[in-house]
């Protein structure tokens, strides 16, 4: 491992720009997806899911998007500005932008009002159920009262005479929803509920993407729920001519696309299905495949045998978008579902026993099992992601939870742990719990798909680490497993001691994330579906928490001044995490083979843009590890 490292970073020393570049570019792309991931509706507006919009958001442009190092980038809209610090946002629209088939065939202009037809789509509960909602309506004047709206009279009156309601002037939403259009001038003009900095970054997300009114009145409202790709209309780089489930779709070049001599684009782009990774390897060596990323018996193959023909294009992928935490639960119940988990709920309640966890866990053997070459490239400290936000003067928010928390990278040493400490907080807790009437071993109940047999390795890791790091005389890590629904047979019935998940953010503001945490709000998805942290009863907990959601409260209420912001967030995050009321666990920072440079690619660490195959360097071999620490170099030069 040091040998390669080394290697590489003396490399990024060296290296041009020019050692990289290809003569030979592919025309033609082929990509890949595991079946577990094919794409489930092309609805645009209805989906959540990652599989499905990392397809869509090739085929219809919304008004931004972003480059290869995330910043906001003009895509529908050609510009936009707020008249007054951030309450009100007017986009001007690209001229010549057009709707069209599957074939490139021109059905009808891109107009202003489409993106009012879109938002009302997205806020009408009969039409589009809750589905991309809660954004809108945290945001835009009078969204959740017109979304309130038609589903109270979809309970009253029913959903047929609910779907007939418009965006057109004079409708209950014109009149209702912060949103002005004017087709003649192609703009759009959001009007919030406050003044939110963050909101053009909403503008990459579908829950503000434009949806035709002709498209509607040509299918139906019924039609376009569930629209498919040979019906739907296009206006983004791409359109859809072959797509089989579980087999491969095809993108194409659109023959109108608006954009043409600006965007860089393939000719097609094919996405195969396939069973696993493994069988993707086979794919790329037969040359059917322009990348793939290894598990974890192919990677060491391939980086322990200097001869093998793929020894030295080992490229490390940049990482995913999603933060991963251990997610604590302060309300378990036993095995049965229903029986209280004293013992835990106890224990983790207790500040000094969750910071012998924080300080004494070294993950570094879990992290090597999605890096094995660099594990230490996977650590996480903070809970919101890399990459989401960033200070007037480029600084990633997370820099600033660093250093409210004393941490920064180290890629020599896991820098969060300390045993020295997480011996002190042991005996602490050992005492206090003692005395609380808690036995130990303490079980931590950690749950597993009892079909993989991944995860059942991942698990003995994990095991090994809790017994190596803690003792098995204080906390014993008891691996179960259920059968197909995690949420239904576990997380409901409240069977686990934790979670590890990952979170990625739709928008840029750390507010993406703290708000899943906070205390009695029914809206923080992690308080009310994992943690359980308003069913607990610990008045020292539940106190911690009370200090973390009203300084989230208060950085939240700051919309004028964004460094403040984010240095009131930073203030917020450190006390979560001071608290030790999550611990901050990895990020997915794989390796693979590729003749795709990565670091040309759309990148974004929030919303649906970073699939978007347009302005792509390739090559028509596989880069080498040199080239792609030259590629690393030249990006972080820009």
């Amino acid at each position: 491992m040091k040998k390669l490292l080394s290697l590489v970073l003396a490399l990024i020393m060296v290296l041009s720009v020019a050692s990289f570049a290809s003569a030979d570019e592919l025309t033609n792309l082929n990509t890949y997806e595991t079946q577990a991931r094919e794409l489930e509706t092309w609805n645009i507006h209805y989906s959540q899911a990652a599989a499905d919009l990392n397809v869509l958001c090739n085929l219809i442009d919304g008004l931004l998007t972003n480059d290869n190092h995330g910043n906001l980038k003009l895509n529908a809209a050609k510009a936009y500005e707020t008249p007054d610090g951030g309450k009100t946002w007017v986009f001007t629209l690209n001229e010549g932008m057009t709707w069209f088939n599957k074939d490139g065939e021109v059905q009808a202009d891109v107009l202003a009002s489409d993106w009012a037809t879109g938002l009302e789509w997205v806020l009408n509960y009969a039409k589009n159920d809750s589905y991309n909602a809660s954004m809108p309506m945290e945001m835009i004047a009078g969204a959740e009262e017109y979304y309130n709206y038609t589903k109270e009279l979809t309970e009253s009156e029913g959903a047929e005479a609910v779907k007939e309601l418009t965006a057109e002037a004079g409708s209950k939403f014109a009149e209702t929803v912060g949103i002005a259009v004017d087709d003649e001038a192609g703009t759009i003009t959001y009007t919030l509920i406050d003044a939110l900095p963050y909101f053009p970054s909403v503008a990459t997300y579908n829950c503000l993407y434009p949806l035709s009114a002709s498209l509607i009145e040509e299918l139906g409202v019924d039609g376009y729920r569930d629209v498919t790709w040979e019906d739907m209309w296009y206006s983004g780089a791409y359109t859809v001519t072959y797509f089989e489930n579980q087999n491969q779709k095809v993108l194409t070049k659109s023959p109108n696309y608006w954009n043409d001599a600006n965007c860089k684009r393939f000719d097609t782009v094919t996405i195969k299905m396939v069973e696993s990774v493994a069988v993707a390897y086979q794919l790329f060596q037969a040359g059917e495949l322009d990348h793939v990323s290894l598990d974890q018996a192919t990677l060491q193959d391939i980086y322990n045998n200097e001869s093998h023909p793929y020894h030295n294009n080992l490229v490390e992928a940049r990482p995913t978008k999603y933060s991963y935490q251990m997610h604590l639960v302060y309300n378990k119940n036993l095995e049965d579902g229903t029986t209280p988990d004293d013992n835990w709920n106890k224990a983790v309640a207790n500040e000094n026993f969750r910071k012998s966890l924080y300080y004494g866990l070294d993950l570094t053997d879990y992290f090597a099992r999605t890096n094995s070459i660099n594990p230490l490239s996977c650590q996480n400290f903070c809970y919101t992601g890399n990459g989401v936000a960033f200070t007037s003067d480029g600084k990633d928010y997370t820099s600033l939870v660093r250093a409210e928390l004393g941490l920064d990278y180290d890629y020599e040493k896991y820098a969060r742990v300390d045993p020295e400490k997480a011996a002190e907080y042991k005996a602490k807790a050992i005492e206090e719990l003692t005395a609380a009437g808690v036995t130990f071993p303490v079980t931590a109940d950690y749950y597993i798909s009892g079909a993989s047999t991944v995860a059942a390795e991942t698990a003995k890791v994990l095991e090994n680490i809790f017994s190596t790091c803690l003792g098995d005389d204080y906390v014993v890590l008891k691996t179960n497993t259920y059968i197909s629904s995690l949420a239904n047979e576990v997380r409901v019935p409240r069977k686990a001691s934790f979670f590890i998940n990952g979170w990625g953010a739709d928008f840029a503001d750390p507010i993406n994330f703290l708000g899943q945490e906070t205390y009695n709000d029914t809206a923080a998805y992690y308080s009310n579906a994992y943690s359980n942290i308003n069913d607990a009863t610990d008045e020292n907990l539940i106190a911690a928490y009370k200090e973390f959601t009203d300084l989230v409260v208060a950085a939240k209420a700051i919309t004028n001044d964004i460094d403040a912001r984010y240095a009131a967030f930073a203030k917020a995050e450190a006390c979560f995490i001071n608290h030790v009321l999550t611990i901050p666990c990895s990020y997915e920072v794989a390796w693979e083979l590729t003749k795709i440079n990565n670091y040309s690619k759309v990148y974004s660490m929030y919303g649906m843009q970073s699939y978007r195959y347009v302005d792509w360097e390739t090559s028509t071999e596989p880069y080498t590890t040199e080239q792609a620490a030259a590629q690393a170099a030249a990006y972080a030069a820009e």
